[in-house]
């Protein structure tokens, strides 16, 4: 299914974004040393909560997860790079997190990604990891507008990705969004510009870019959702959600 929003529900995706990135600001400036991912989980569902929104993970449960969810973010640490079930885990100095997190507010729903080291250490290897997504993600947002393609923006990706000497994994990336989390169309991380789907305004994208340091493999740990990185290496992700407007792309999910 793919929906093409009106000026009235694209305001309500608007609101849904901007907690998005309140959420995710605020749970990223908590994220400390000695801060355990059932803590950022409660957190998470508190501030969720309080602004009368509704968690999209919670009762998620598609089949390629051990469903239902039952958590309000996904934390992925190092080796995890998707889906990440939050459990009884204490982050340590250096540590690579990623927060996802999707919410709905008012029936229409934003989605976003961060990934940060915490605590003082700054391991090369991971901020490259990280500003290479981020670079990917902004190439990936430049190309969307009214009459582009879906390739285009794959391409965009995949571009900034290869150049930055990563390879690209192809069973997830980024989707439609709008009344639901996941729709059509899908938006692989690499592809030919000039095909796919053709945007039109009103239409709610969420790209998001993630890598694994030295390898494209996924496998799935034993909780039934967490994906990581075949050989252990370290991962990254980064996300918005955008409305394809008369103008371009507008992103949601920026922090104000």
């Amino acid at each position: 299914m793919i929906e093409i929003l009106n000026p009235a529900e694209l305001a309500r995706a608007r609101e849904a974004g901007a907690l998005v990135a309140d959420v995710l600001r605020t749970l990223k400036s908590r994220s400390a040393v000695g801060t355990n991912l059932l803590e950022i989980d409660r957190w998470a569902e508190a501030m969720i909560v309080e602004a009368g929104a509704l968690s999209c993970y919670v009762d998620y449960e598609p089949s390629f997860g051990r469903g239902p969810f039952g958590h309000y973010i996904c934390t992925s640490v190092n080796d995890a790079v998707l889906h990440g079930l939050p459990h009884d885990y204490t982050l340590a100095d250096g540590d690579l997190l990623s927060l996802d997190l999707a919410v709905s507010v008012g029936g229409f729903v934003a989605d976003s990604a961060i990934s940060f080291v915490v605590g003082d250490s700054r391991p090369p290897e991971s901020i490259a990891m990280i500003g290479a997504t981020e670079r990917a993600l902004s190439a990936g947002i430049a190309a969307a507008g009214p009459g582009a393609r879906i390739g285009d923006i794959s391409h965009a990706i995949g571009t900034a990705l290869h150049e930055a000497g990563y390879q690209i994994n192809t069973e997830f990336g980024g989707h439609g969004v709008g009344s639901t989390m996941h729709q059509d169309p899908h938006i692989s991380n690499t592809g030919r510009p000039g095909r796919g789907y053709r945007l039109r305004p009103g239409l709610l994208l969420a790209l998001e870019p993630w890598i694994m340091a030295d390898t494209a493999e996924l496998v799935t740990d034993a909780d039934g959702w967490t994906l990581r990185s075949a050989t252990g290496c370290r991962t990254a992700h980064s996300e918005h959600t955008i409305a394809i407007t008369d103008d371009g792309a507008e992103i949601l999910t920026l922090p104000r």
